[in-house]
C-alpha cells in the first residue's frame, strides 16, 4: 500500500541549528494527514541508543512511522581513511534507522569536488556502498540511492547529480539491498527529463520524494543555460514550492508508478514560508494535493486506508 510521509524541508535550518527541536517538529507533523515522518541525522541532539529510542517511542505514540532516514554520506573524498570513516558512519545510520523502525536509509554519492575525475569518483562511491550493503542486509534496511542535487550542509553540489553518473553507480551495484529514492525535482535541477529518469529506474524505485519547483524570472531553456549556484546546487531562478503548483506532472509520475505496481512510501518535501504557520499551511496544501492524486492513481490503496 502506498503511504504518505513528510520531510520538513522548510524547517531544515531551524532543526539543524536547534531553533526548533525534533520533538516540536514531530508534534507539528502529527497535525498533518500523513502516515510517517522522514528524518535527518542532524535533527537529533544525540545519537546514543537511549535518546534515539525515546524519539522512536514519541513517533509511535503520535501514530506515525519513520520510514526513511535521509543520510548523506560523502564518498568522494580523496583520502581513503575519510572514505572508510564515511562507510562506518553509514553503518551506524543503518542501525539508527532500524532502531527507529525504518526500512530505508538514503545514500548519496558525495560532493562534486573539482579535483575528482569521473572514473575515480564512481569507483570510490561504488566501493563504499558495496562495503555497507552486507551490514544493511543484516539489519534489514534497504539502502536507497537518491538522484540528488546538494545536501543542505554541503558546500558543493552532488557528484552524481547527472542521470549518466547516477545510473552508472546504480547499475554497478545490482544488489536487492540497494534501490532508488526518486526525486523528480532533482532531475529538473540537473537538466534531465524527470520522466525519462523514472522510466530508467522504475524497476528499482523503493521510495519517492514529492517536491516541486517553479521558475521565477526565466524559462526551462534559461535554466539549462544557467550555471548552478555554488552554495545551493541550482540556478537562482528555480524556487521550491507547494506540491502540484510547480513544474512536475504528478499525474504522469504517479500513473507511471501505479502501472509498475509501486507500493512504497511517498514523502513530501515542503514547508517553505517566512513563518512556521505559513510553512505548515503550505505543507497542508501539499498533503491535500498528494492525497487526492494517490486516491486517483491508487484507488485500492485509498480504500484499504479508509476501511
Amino acid at each position: 500500500m502506498v503511504s504518505l510521509a513528510v520531510f520538513p524541508k522548510g524547517f531544515f535550518d531551524a532543526l539543524v541549528s536547534g531553533r526548533m527541536s525534533l520533538e516540536e517538529w514531530l508534534d507539528l507533523a502529527a497535525t498533518l494527514d500523513v502516515d510517517g515522518v522522514e528524518l535527518y541525522p542532524a535533527f537529533f541532539r544525540k545519537d546514543d541508543e537511549e535518546y534515539v529510542g525515546r524519539i522512536g517511542e514519541r513517533i509511535r505514540s503520535l501514530g506515525l512511522a519513520m520510514p526513511m532516514l535521509c543520510h548523506s554520506p560523502d564518498f568522494t573524498q580523496r583520502d581513503p581513511s575519510l572514505r572508510e570513516k564515511e562507510v562506518e558512519i553509514l553503518r551506524r545510520r543503518v542501525d539508527m534507522t532500524a532502531q527507529l523502525g525504518g526500512k530505508y536509509c538514503r545514500v548519496l554519492s558525495g560532493q562534486r569536488r573539482p579535483d575528482v575525475e569521473e572514473e575515480e569518483g564512481i569507483n570510490w562511491v561504488v566501493s563504499c556502498i558495496e562495503q555497507a550493503i552486507p551490514h544493511a542486509e543484516v539489519a534489514g534496511v534497504v539502502l536507497v540511492l537518491e538522484n540528488h542535487y546538494k545536501d543542505g550542509m554541503w558546500t558543493l553540489p552532488e557528484f552524481a547529480q547527472s542521470k549518466e553518473r547516477f545510473l552508472r553507480i546504480l547499475r554497478a551495484l545490482p544488489s536487492p539491498w540497494l534501490k532508488v529514492q526518486y526525486d523528480p525535482s532533482n532531475a529538473v535541477v540537473a537538466g534531465d527529463d524527470p520522466y525519462e529518469l523514472l522510466e530508467a529506474v522504475l524497476d528499482r524505485v523503493a521510495t519517492v520524494h514529492a517536491s516541486d519547483r517553479y521558475l521565477e524570472g526565466g524559462t526551462l531553456a534559461d535554466l539549462r543555460r544557467m550555471d548552478a549556484d555554488p552554495q545551493h546546487g541550482y540556478a537562482r531562478i528555480l524556487k521550491h514550492g507547494v506540491i502540484g503548483e510547480g513544474l512536475n506532472d504528478y499525474d504522469r509520475i504517479l500513473g507511471t508508478l501505479a502501472r509498475a505496481g509501486f507500493s512504497g512510501w511517498i514523502s513530501i518535501e515542503d514547508g517553505e514560508g517566512p513563518t512556521i504557520a505559513e510553512g505548515m499551511e503550505n505543507l497542508r496544501r501539499s498533503v491535500a494535493f498528494l492525497r487526492g492524486k494517490i486516491a486517483e492513481h491508487f484507488p485500492r490503496d485509498t480504500e484499504e486506508r479508509l476501511f
